[in-house]
């Protein structure tokens, strides 16, 4: 069985697996001969669309394997039949972490900080802080729940909303269901969204949900940024109604005169929620362990977007 590895950091973090053959290919540049005897497909980390294109050539195609938690941007170009997993656990660190950055330097003021150390001012004040304050955590999977592990130890409140209400946890009484959403915003004062990009969650966030927010109340984006409707997220900080701190945004990435760097209370991270150095041996450790599971014929981990031959 041939498995086609994105990158050579990857395949040697995989490292050798009986029965399979390996090729380093990024679905990029020049076309190798192995391509046509490809069936097990691990994506890079960064697909454009001639990427994912690509997809659809290879003809002994039988499993794609992603690397990412998200999948919107690779289900359409995946051929029926073609089995789709997504990197699930491996970046549930990473990403909660970066939430919790992005939540704390909002709450405790870090961008005016920077700002008043490049002007060489010492400037000083009281901030919202992030101790007793009540938040809102939309989309209570895997790294939902390792987000709201992250902000307990800081004293807070955390409300769960899900696709669809059912039981607590051991870290939330109740987990609500999305339909109450518009009644629940507006009793938080920050709300993090960690959603799957879907039909159903597209501009989730618009202006009549916005309007439901507490005045002053935070945004933190670590979900898709077509989630959110970047026109009307753009109105409500301008008017100092709201918040937001993004790990993605609509378009990505932004144009360099978008309206959004200049926005006021808003911080932008360019989409790097999952880019620490402890990305590579993660990964490495899950993808041996798809191969191993595919090649044995069993289950393979993560969301099964399409039903594999196996």
């Amino acid at each position: 069985m041939l498995a086609c590895y994105p990158l050579a950091a990857i395949a040697d973090a995989i490292g050798p697996i009986d029965g399979v053959h390996t090729l380093v290919w990024d679905l990029a540049g020049e076309r190798p001969a192995q391509a046509e005897h490809i069936e097990f497909l691990v994506t890079p980390p960064f697909m454009d669309r001639a990427k994912l294109e690509t997809i659809a050539t290879l003809p002994a195609l039988r499993h794609v394997q992603l690397v990412s938690a998200g999948f919107d941007h690779a289900l359409p170009f995946v051929p029926e039949g073609v089995g789709l997993s997504n990197a699930v656990g491996v970046h549930d660190t990473a990403t909660a972490e970066l939430a919790l950055t992005l939540t704390l330097a909002m709450q405790r003021d870090l961008p005016d900080y920077v700002r008043a150390q490049e002007r060489g001012s010492w400037a000083s004040g009281t901030t919202p802080g992030l101790a007793d304050r009540r938040v809102l955590v939309v989309g209570y999977g895997n790294i939902g729940r390792a987000i709201t592990r992250r902000l307990l130890p800081f004293e807070v409140s955390v409300t769960a909303v899900a696709s669809r209400a059912r039981a607590g946890d051991d870290l939330v009484e109740r987990v609500h269901g999305i339909e109450a959403l518009p009644d629940l915003v507006g009793e938080h004062d920050i709300v993090i969204l960690i959603v799957p990009l879907t039909e159903a969650t597209t501009h989730l966030v618009d202006a009549d949900l916005l309007a439901r927010f507490r005045p002053g109340a935070l945004l933190v984006n670590v979900a898709r940024g077509k989630v959110v409707d970047t026109q009307a997220l753009v109105a409500a900080c301008a008017q100092g109604r709201v918040r937001a701190a993004l790990d993605v945004t609509d378009p990505e990435p932004l144009p360099q005169d978008h309206p959004l760097f200049s926005t006021p209370g808003v911080l932008i991270a360019p989409h790097v929620g999952g880019n620490t150095e402890a990305f590579t041996p993660r990964l490495g450790r899950f993808v041996a362990a798809q191969v191993r599971a595919y090649v044995a014929g069993q289950a393979l981990a993560g969301a099964q977007l399409q039903r594999s031959p196996l």
